[in-house]
């Protein structure tokens, strides 16, 4: 940023801050400035393209400039502004929770389908991590009973704030599915779901800067994603009711070989 504090405007700050993040081979470049100029000047997106002519004050661009040298360094936009939106909720995040995916809302909309008709329903997230899933089930469903899981206090207690500011009645209490004994069930449950880390440390060098630099290691990568699996699907067929249902995110890659976990319980299950 070297032009002079009163030549800066929206429209040249797009323009710069897509080019200057094209040359650290930052993702979607101007996607990007668009988010970080948009927090700042507290509006929308779209909002920008109606004020290019708009002027920035010497306080915007010390409240921007600090962001655009994290962002250039490859941390999330996610991280940087503290949020992330999903499904209807707005989810704070930070570097103790996984960001959620577009793939999770798309398993989150599955099990809103699946079960439409169904007014009162018993619900665990195992791995909750921020609270996105078992928050936007209850904004949704809210005669559902639900909770969420986790190993790391840092990610429950965020995902207590997310529950608290999106006004959904969550429970969320620590729980480890490789230790089964440590989660207190009180009832069978109806609906199980669990985004578990699936991708395995070998294949970290694959993922982008901004996900393996920045999101926690526990939340991405487990070495023996089958006894993760089996884990998880062990506790389901222990806990579920007779008709209860469990939903898994798995990569796509490794799908053949958890169908299989599922065989041995004699269940029916597809991808």
């Amino acid at each position: 940023m070297s032009k002079k504090v009163e030549e800066w405007t929206v429209l040249s700050m797009l323009e710069w801050g897509t080019e200057f993040f094209e040359n650290k081979n930052i993702p979607d470049p101007r996607h990007s400035i668009e988010w970080l100029l948009a927090e700042t000047l507290d509006i929308k997106r779209l909002d920008l393209y109606l004020k290019f002519d708009r002027p920035l004050s010497p306080q915007e661009l010390d409240t921007l400039r600090p962001m655009v040298k994290r962002r250039a360094q490859h941390e999330p936009l996610q991280y940087i502004i503290g949020y992330t939106d999903f499904m209807n909720a707005r989810i704070s995040v930070n570097e103790q929770v996984l960001i959620p995916r577009i793939e999770t809302e798309q398993l989150v909309e599955i099990i809103l389908e699946n079960h439409q008709s169904e007014e009162e329903l018993s619900v665990l997230d195992i791995g909750t991590g921020s609270g996105c899933i078992p928050v936007a089930l209850k904004m949704e469903q809210p005669n559902w009973k639900v909770s969420g899981i986790d190993i790391s206090e840092g990610a429950l207690r965020l995902a207590r704030e997310n529950a608290e500011q999106n006004n959904a009645d969550v429970s969320f209490s620590e729980g480890d599915i490789l230790n089964p004994t440590s989660i207190s069930i009180q009832d069978p449950l109806d609906l199980i779901v669990s985004n578990p880390p699936y991708v395995k440390p070998e294949e970290k060098d694959i993922l982008e800067r901004q996900v393996k630099d920045y999101e926690p290691a526990e939340a991405l990568f487990f070495d023996d994603l089958e006894k993760m699996y089996k884990s998880i699907i062990e506790f389901a067929f222990q806990n579920l009711t007779k008709n209860g249902s469990l939903y898994l995110e798995l990569h796509e890659k490794y799908s053949a070989q958890i169908l299989a976990l599922f065989d041995e319980q004699k269940w029916s299950a597809h991808v």
